[in-house]
C-alpha cells in the first residue's frame, strides 16, 4: 500500500517553516493519540502516520532528502537522515514529544538554569459563612497552611556543609527516557523525582525538603450574591513551587450555614410567616423582616394557609450580574392553643353560624367532600 505524501499526512504546505511543521503535529498527534482513542484501531494508525511524517521533516537532512527523493529518501541508509523510524539523534522529536504528553496528561514542568521545575499543587479551603455574608457580601480573614523556605539549609534542603548531588540515575536532567512499543517517552526520574539533584546528607530542620511548615493569614472578599458550593480563586496562595516553578492556587469553597428564618432558592429568599385565625379572616398587617430591615406586609381578608406573597427586590443580587431576586412570604393560619372555656364557646357558636350558611363559607371543604362522595359511589 503507497504512502500518503508527509506534507498532506500533516495538512501543510511543502514550503512550511519548521514552527508550522510542529504546531501541525501537536494539533494531530494529540487528537489521534491512542490514549485519547482506547481501542480505536484507526486512530491508533492515524497516529503512527503522523509520527512518521513529522520524525521525517522536523529533521534537516531528511527532509531534503524526501523533498528530492520522495519516501525513498528517507529509508535506512539512503542518505545521513539515520535509522528509519528510530529516535536516535532526533533531538527536536524528543522535545515536541513532551510537550505533547504535557498538553495531554497535564504536566506542568518546565526547566530553569537546567533543572526541572515544577508548579505547586493547587490548595482547597472550605470557607462557612451567614447567609447574610453571601448576600451582602463581606471580607473575612482566614488562616491556611502553608511552607517557606528552611532558613536553616536556605531551601537547598541539605544539611549545613553539604550540598545536593548530581542524580546518577538521569544525568542531573530529571528525565530518563524510557521505550514503550513503537516510541520513546521522556519521563521524570524515580530517584530524584524531576529534580535532576538527590540529598545524601538531609536538612534535620526540614528533613531534606527545603521548606518547613508554617500557617498563614489571607484576606477573603466574599463578592455579593455568592452561593453554597461556589470557588472563590486566590492566585498564587496555594503549595510554593519546586526548584523555583510558579505556586499554585487557593481555591475558597463557600459553605453558607443554614440561616433560622430564611431558605435560598436561586436568587430569591423564602420564608414562613405565621399568622393568626383572625388576621387570615378579617385581614390585616403584620411586620416581616428582609436582609434590609423589617416590611409591612398586608394581609387582605379571607387568606388562605400557604398563600405566597412576592416582596420584589428584596432578595439576592446575582453574583455575575443581573436584577435582584424577591422575598417569598408562604403564610401559615396558626391554629390557637390553650384556649379558655369561654373563648371555646365562643369558637363553637361560631361554627354553627358557618354551618347555617350552607357552603358559601367553606368552598374548598365542600368541593372537596363532594369529589369524596363521587368517589366512593363510583366505587359501589
Amino acid at each position: 500500500m503507497s504512502k500518503r505524501d508527509y506534507y498532506e499526512v500533516l495538512g501543510v504546505e511543502k514550503g512550511a517553516s519548521e514552527a508550522d511543521i510542529k504546531k501541525a503535529y501537536r494539533r494531530l498527534a494529540m487528537k489521534y493519540h491512542p490514549d485519547r482513542n482506547p481501542d480505536d484501531a484507526e486512530a491508533e494508525a492515524r497516529f503512527k502516520e503522523v509520527k512518521e511524517a513529522y520524525e521525517a521533516l522536523s529533521d534537516p537532512q531528511k527532509r531534503a532528502a524526501y523533498d528530492q527523493f520522495g519516501h525513498a529518501g528517507t529509508e535506512a541508509g539512503f542518505g545521513g537522515g539515520g535509522p528509519r523510524g528510530g529516535f536516535g539523534g532526533a533531538e527536536a522529536f524528543s522535545d515536541i514529544f513532551g510537550d505533547v504528553f504535557g498538553d495531554i496528561f497535564g504536566g506542568g514542568g518546565g526547566r530553569r538554569g537546567g533543572r526541572r521545575v515544577f508548579r505547586g499543587a493547587d490548595l482547597r479551603y472550605r470557607l462557612k459563612i451567614d447567609l447574610e455574608q453571601a448576600v451582602q457580601g463581606d471580607t473575612v480573614q482566614i488562616k491556611v497552611p502553608s511552607s517557606r523556605e528552611c532558613g536553616e539549609c536556605d531551601g537547598s534542603g541539605a544539611a549545613r556543609g553539604s550540598q545536593p548531588e548530581g542524580c546518577d540515575t538521569c544525568g542531573g536532567v530529571g528525565q530518563v527516557r524510557m521505550q514503550q512499543g513503537f516510541f520513546s517517552v521522556q519521563q521524570t526520574c524515580p530517584a530524584c523525582g524531576g529534580s535532576g539533584q538527590v540529598i545524601k546528607d538531609p536538612c534535620r530542620a526540614c528533613g531534606g525538603r527545603g521548606r518547613v511548615r508554617e500557617e498563614k493569614t489571607l484576606s477573603v472578599r466574599i463578592p455579593e450574591g455568592v452561593d453554597d458550593g461556589d470557588r472563590i480563586r486566590l492566585s498564587g496562595e496555594g503549595e510554593p513551587g519546586e526548584n523555583g516553578g510558579p505556586p499554585g492556587d487557593l481555591y475558597v469553597e463557600v459553605e453558607v450555614r443554614p440561616h433560622p428564618i430564611f431558605t435560598r432558592d436561586a436568587n430569591d429568599l423564602i420564608c414562613e410567616v405565621p399568622i393568626n385565625f383572625a388576621a387570615a379572616v378579617l385581614g390585616g398587617q403584620v411586620e416581616v423582616p428582609t436582609l434590609d430591615g423589617r416590611v409591612a406586609l398586608k394581609i387582605p381578608p379571607e387568606t388562605q394557609s400557604g398563600k405566597l406573597f412576592r416582596l420584589r427586590g428584596k432578595g439576592v443580587k446575582p453574583v455575575r450580574g443581573g436584577s435582584r431576586g424577591d422575598l417569598l412570604c408562604r403564610v401559615t393560619v396558626e391554629t390557637p392553643v390553650n384556649l379558655t372555656r369561654e373563648q371555646k364557646e365562643i369558637l363553637e357558636q361560631f361554627e354553627a353560624s358557618l354551618n347555617k350558611g350552607g357552603k358559601r363559607h367553606s368552598p374548598r371543604s365542600s368541593s372537596w367532600l363532594d369529589g369524596v362522595k363521587r368517589f366512593f359511589e363510583n366505587l359501589g
